[in-house]
């Protein structure tokens, strides 16, 4: 029987993590709380001025959902470092990214000083680190090629996991939920998803071997979230990219990899997503990915909402998988927001 705490709506809008514009308490987020129930936003530039004018927005947000009587907020950001950080000077630490990140140590003064200052301003997630690899190569400027050059940790995937799951486990000690990404690897490819869709054609015993190994030493430190990409891996799945496929999210990365935890799309607005957002839903249901990220105002939130409560309403499968999600969800809020 379907509990009250486990109504329709509030199982659609946990499904969601949504971008906005503002940089306050506005309508604009009031409604994607309030009426779409959403389950966490992400902030972007334009919604940081300041630490003060992001601390006061956080809180008042997680005020406003509490007020609303729903679970509170994920708020994320992508906090990676080097050419991927949305918290700037004066009032942040700008670090050169992760190829700097060379040791142990690095990674701590990272993760550390990186964690503080989310806490300090109500970010409980960082959607990060990156965990792809770019192989191994005699002729340098293939590496160069990877669209990935730039955001990468050093060295072999045994390195990138070691260093990887350092930055995990001291971001979740001090209150941040980590989100590794982009399972399951995207430092072989050179096309950038955001304006089209790459294409890897790497089979699964290479990918054992090289890019598939950092994301089980993140499984292993118990990471809160594991974000898929948005590239289409041929040889495991021919038709859909991986945020949409029941072959590399239910069936790779929960099956065979063992992983428990929560599972997010890459943002659905990218340009290589190529199909319409009920399709999309459909997929992400179908693949029992947890939550979709829809980055930019529009339309396609309120359509994303109508979808998922339209399936979980009438397929009793995807109800039950619904609610297996929203538990995910709802533990991963648990274990760090109380």
């Amino acid at each position: 029987m379907r509990s009250q705490n486990e109504n329709i709506d509030l199982l659609a809008g946990q499904r969601l993590m949504v971008g906005f514009e503002g940089t306050d308490l506005n309508g604009e987020l009031k409604t994607l709380i309030s009426d779409i129930k959403v389950s966490g936003i992400v902030l972007f530039a334009g919604n940081i001025k300041s630490a003060k004018q992001v601390k006061n927005l956080s809180f008042s947000a997680q005020e406003y959902a509490k007020s609303c009587n729903l679970p509170p907020l994920l708020i994320a950001v992508d906090q990676e470092g080097g050419e991927v950080a949305r918290l700037k000077t004066p009032d942040f630490k700008e670090f050169p990214g992760n190829p700097h990140i060379t040791d142990i140590e690095s990674a701590e003064n990272f993760a550390t000083i990186t964690a503080k200052e989310l806490k300090a301003v109500h970010i409980n997630m960082d959607l990060a680190p990156v965990l792809d690899i770019i192989p191994e190569t005699n002729d340098i400027s293939d590496r160069f090629k990877s669209i990935m050059v730039n955001r990468v940790f050093p060295g072999s995937p045994e390195n990138v996991g070691k260093l990887g799951s350092y930055i995990i486990e001291t971001f979740q000690k001090n209150g941040i939920m980590a989100v590794a990404k982009h399972f399951p690897g995207i430092g072989r490819t050179t096309k950038d998803s955001h304006i089209e869709l790459p294409v890897l054609n790497a089979n699964k015993k290479l990918m054992e071997r090289s890019d598939l190994i950092p994301f089980m030493a993140a499984i292993k430190s118990n990471v809160s979230a594991i974000m898929l990409s948005h590239i289409l891996y041929t040889e495991l799945d021919s038709e859909w990219p991986a945020s949409l496929s029941f072959n590399i999210a239910k069936t790779l990365l929960r099956d065979q990899m063992g992983y428990q935890g929560v599972i997010m799309t890459d943002d659905m607005d990218m340009k290589a997503i190529r199909f319409d957002i009920k399709t999309s839903i459909r997929q992400i249901l179908n693949a029992e990915v947890d939550m979709a990220l829809i980055c930019h105002k529009g339309p396609s939130i309120e359509n994303a909402l109508h979808e998922i409560k339209a399936l979980i309403s009438n397929d009793e499968h995807l109800y039950k998988k619904g609610i297996e999600s929203y538990h995910r969800i709802a533990s991963l809020k648990k274990r760090y927001l109380n």
